[in-house]
């Protein structure tokens, strides 16, 4: 059988052009991380643009005149949030660090009382796996208490360090001015200093990724806002009228969080709640919970259809597969960062994968 070189030399030129895709993505990751002020502030001004083009439209405005206007009044709303956010934050967590070893023992107690009253004699357990099992509950509930110590205590250092956080919005503010009101420059410099061939091709790959990833994350950030409003008041609401809730914030961050993962959903931690209370006796709090949920889910449903007009095309299981590689890469970070890449690769080679990657390289 006779190689053609030729041939040979496509398949490890496509091979290649694969691997730097993925190596790119990547950094580009790494980079967004590092210079997230200014990924933040691009965020914010795709948020803007639309209403700045309809101040320049309406009332014939310049482009500097209605970004500055609008700009005033988001940074108002915004910087009123966050120090509402960041100081309900600090209390709540404060609070929680303070009464975080009491809850670990509340838990520990009610897994004992639960186990102790089931009747192990009918599966036949000898004593001493028994009593591995109650050390293996104690340590994983000391290990995850140690963990959420860590988490909020990193948390608090980074809010109560003022000049940190404050360097960070100055950049974030002046970056998202810039943007706004010189997009058309910041467009004709890139443009004179790459070759025309790089701008073109670049400006294909962005519109499509744009669409796809831009369109699906827009989407679900408007769900998962939708999702936390709707948890942050119902939560509210109940620590108001006596329920036994006491950090609102907290836990509607946490659902939010875990809406934002593929695949899981806030009923991934409401239902298990709600049934803790039940267990715990209080019923009435755990019915309230389920209703909240089932009130975020309806929301949910009637709105997600309106927002998210087409699906990604990518099947649950590889969804699955993105998010446990993002984590045993990056961590926690790599439950998002998982899926990302997962979508930018299939925009990219959305041809190649239609035909059949591996057989269109090789053939």
């Amino acid at each position: 059988m006779i190689v053609n070189v030729m041939d040979f030399k496509k398949v490890i030129k496509k091979i290649l052009i694969l691997v730097f895709s993925i190596i790119l993505i990547c950094l580009g990751f790494k980079l967004a991380i590092f210079y997230m002020p200014f990924l933040i502030a691009f965020a914010l001004y795709l948020l803007i643009e639309p209403v700045i083009r309809f101040c320049m439209n309406k009332f014939n405005m310049k482009r500097k005149t209605s970004a500055l206007l609008i700009l005033i009044v988001v940074l108002a709303i915004i910087i009123g949030l966050l120090v509402w956010g960041i100081m309900t934050i600090i209390s709540e967590a404060s609070n929680l660090l303070s009464n975080l070893n009491e809850y670990v023992n509340v838990i520990y107690s009610f897994i004992q009382e639960k186990t102790s009253s089931f009747d192990f004699s009918k599966i036949q357990l000898s004593p001493e796996l028994n009593g591995i099992l109650n050390n293996s509950t104690e340590n994983l509930l000391i290990h995850v208490s140690e963990i959420v110590k860590n988490f909020f205590t990193g948390l608090l250092n980074n809010l109560t360090s003022l000049p940190t956080v404050g360097f960070y919005i100055v950049i974030t503010i002046m970056s998202l001015y810039f943007i706004s009101t010189d997009k058309i420059y910041m467009i004709d410099q890139l443009e004179h200093h790459f070759p025309r061939s790089w701008v073109k091709k670049l400006a294909l790959h962005v519109h499509g990724i744009a669409e796809s990833l831009g369109g699906y994350l827009k989407a679900q950030a408007i769900l998962i806002l939708v999702s936390f409003v709707i948890s942050l008041v119902g939560l509210y609401i109940y620590s108001l009228v006596g329920f036994n809730i006491k950090y609102p914030l907290l836990v509607a961050l946490g659902i939010g969080f875990i809406d934002a993962l593929p695949i899981l959903g806030s009923g991934t931690v409401m239902v298990p709640w709600a049934i803790i209370a039940a267990c715990k006796g209080d019923l009435n709090l755990g019915i309230a919970i389920l209703v909240l949920w089932l009130i975020m889910s309806v929301v949910r449903q009637i709105i997600e259809p309106k927002i998210v007009s087409g699906q990604l095309g990518i099947h649950p299981i590889f969804t699955l597969v993105a998010m446990y590689t993002g984590f045993k890469f990056c961590g926690v970070i790599g439950l998002f960062v998982g899926p990302i890449i997962l979508i930018v690769l299939k925009n990219i080679f959305e041809n190649r994968i239609d035909k059949g990657l591996v057989k269109s390289i090789i053939e």
